[in-house]
């Protein structure tokens, strides 16, 4: 029987996903390996949802958001019935090895299938750059720049009507994106759950700032940090001034990758081929001082993220 690679993308989707699939897919055909797609995550896995891709299959789908795989989260690959179901299946379909892309619950799964003896290798992609042991997430950079553009076009109706608007775009309990899309849209606050935030600081900035004819505000609020609705209500509260709360949404996680997220993907795709035909099994790639390497899926998981309060530091001392 051919050797095979399976691939499956799980929990939320993001931009470069398709990149990735792709690079796997060829980068394992060049190597003599038959490929299967596995749909809608472990799910797919545990159903069977599987088809089997070839050069062509994976033709014209660089350029696009979200994942021709489909994808979803699976509550019951948590439990070791279900994990052993899922070696089964594979074993079945002559599958030796599978790429996985996702968050930490993806890899604690592909943790899972390693220690059944399927090789497994993780690929970071989430657009809430939060996975600890890499740098850089798929998706991260075209989600910032999808927000810039929804935030700079509200920056306009704040603007015409002396108004603040508080933005909140996604991140889970991470502030990452906040953090850099607030930097990147000159934002006069950012709310983030790494860092304490004084909103009676904020009123009395917004203040100062208005004392230099600026009348127009752009908040930028991490959704792990609370309701911003309330948020917006307190601050008019503070300043008089009116303000409403906008939320982004799911839209972050859609549209055409950028160049940045497309290459990401096709280099950790291909790295992750690599590994498997060299018979690594229990490793996510990640990125390092701007290359790619790969670490235990355990020892990677265990690793911490400091957030980066210079860059914080940075954004809130030019804004006004």
């Amino acid at each position: 029987m051919q050797k095979a690679i399976g691939i499956l993308t799980s929990g939320g989707d993001a931009p470069g996903m398709n990149a990735a699939v792709r690079a796997v897919t060829r980068a394992a055909i060049s190597r003599g390996y038959k490929v299967i797609g596995v749909q809608r995550g472990y799910n797919g896995l545990l159903d069977g949802e599987t088809l089997e891709l070839d050069e062509r299959s994976v033709s014209n789908i660089i350029q696009r958001g979200g994942t021709v795989l489909y994808t979803a989260r699976c509550d019951e690959f948590k439990e070791k019935e279900y994990q052993q179901k899922a070696v089964e299946k594979c074993i079945e379909m002559g599958v030796e090895g599978v790429v996985v892309m996702g968050g930490d619950g993806t890899f604690k799964g592909a943790a899972a299938l390693s220690a059944g003896g399927i090789r497994c290798i993780g690929i970071p992609a989430t657009i809430d750059n939060d996975i600890v042991c890499t740098e850089y997430t798929i998706g991260f950079d075209t989600a910032m720049n999808t927000a810039v553009e929804m935030i700079d076009k509200l920056r306009d109706t704040a603007q015409s009507h002396d108004k603040c608007s508080v933005v909140e775009v996604m991140g889970r309990n991470a502030g990452w994106l906040a953090l850099n899309v607030g930097l990147a849209v000159g934002a006069t606050g950012i709310v983030v759950p790494e860092i304490k935030f004084d909103i009676n600081a904020l009123a009395a900035k917004m203040k100062r700032i208005q004392q230099g004819r600026k009348q127009h505000f752009i908040i930028v609020f991490a959704e792990g940090c609370g309701n911003s609705s309330e948020f917006a209500a307190k601050l008019t509260e503070l300043t008089g001034i009116e303000t409403r709360d906008t939320v982004l949404g799911h839209v972050q996680r859609g549209g055409n990758p950028t160049v940045r997220d497309r290459n990401i993907a096709s280099e950790m795709g291909y790295y992750a081929v690599e590994l498997i035909d060299s018979g690594k099994s229990n490793r996510v790639v990640g990125l390092k001082n701007g290359s790619v390497f790969d670490v235990d899926i355990y020892e990677g998981l265990a690793m911490t993220k400091p957030f980066d309060e210079r860059l914080y530091r940075i954004a809130n001392e030019i804004a006004f």
